[in-house]
């Protein structure tokens, strides 16, 4: 007995640990622009059947109405990305943006990968190119004429400026939005910065405002979407739960003792 107690409390607390991680990383991008908080999820692992339910009773003809099956403990069944709507900040910057509702910027990596983000901190680069804070060029790839006095970027993701010398604004690019069928299923990759996978679906980009793609905001940054209130107190449940699973490990220990020291 002894031996299955420990092993079932063990995956408690290797369980829990991995809770802690995740929620010690949520805690850790309170401050994190765009960022999105992620779950633990964990599942009963096999049970060890006693008596298997709606078999006949020993010598009788009756089913027995409810078996004894006792569960073998739990397992890490996945760590959820959170894709619910950040708090809006203004900024006064126009390169800040950020996207009400569905949808994600797209962005290239140095190698040539696209990848997507929520967080519309960008900035341009030596050449013009509207970039994120690491450099990665902002999908469609556009540049801000050095002579722009002002930048302007609508709704629906038209960006224009103002030169000098000239009163009408040019247009210079149209930002676009991705959709994915499963945002959860999205891997991040770090950076802000998540990449598509066979579970999230194919990318399906559109114009900010079109029907089921979120709009732009000029001037505002997406904030993080971790609640430091509810991830204190799932800190707390995730502390209590361990510490239950070691006294399991504590009260096995000194059952094993007392059997041992009775039968000899």
């Amino acid at each position: 007995m002894s031996s299955t107690v420990l092993s079932i409390a063990a995956t408690g607390m290797a369980a829990q640990s991995l809770n802690v991680e995740v929620i010690a990383n949520n805690i850790a991008n309170i401050n994190t622009v765009g960022f999105r908080g992620s779950r633990a999820e964990f599942t009963d692992l096999i049970y060890q059947p006693e008596r298997l339910p709606g078999v006949s009773s020993r010598g009788q003809d009756s089913a027995v109405p409810e078996g004894a099956m006792v569960g073998l403990g739990v397992r890490t069944a996945a760590v959820r990305n959170l894709q619910i709507q950040g708090t809006m900040n203004s900024t006064g910057n126009p390169l800040d943006l950020a996207i009400s509702g569905r949808g994600w910027f797209q962005v290239t990596a140095p190698d040539g990968t696209l990848l997507y983000t929520r967080a519309g901190d960008f900035s341009t680069n030596q050449n013009g190119q509207i970039v994120t804070q690491d450099g990665y060029i902002v999908s469609p790839a556009m540049v801000v004429p050095t002579n722009a006095l002002s930048v302007n970027i609508n709704q629906t993701g038209v960006v224009s400026v103002t030169l000098s010398g000239q009163t009408q604004p040019q247009q210079i690019g149209q930002l676009s939005v991705a959709n994915f069928a499963n945002e959860g299923g999205l891997l991040p990759v770090g950076n802000n910065n998540f990449e598509q996978t066979g579970a999230s679906g194919q990318a399906v980009a559109g114009i900010p405002g079109d029907p089921g793609f979120g709009t732009i905001n000029q001037g505002f940054l997406e904030a993080s979407n971790v609640d430091p209130v509810k991830e204190i107190t799932n800190l707390i449940s995730a502390q209590r739960a361990y510490e239950m699973n070691s006294k399991v490990v504590q009260a096995a220990d000194q059952m094993e003792q007392t059997l041992t020291k009775n039968m000899g």
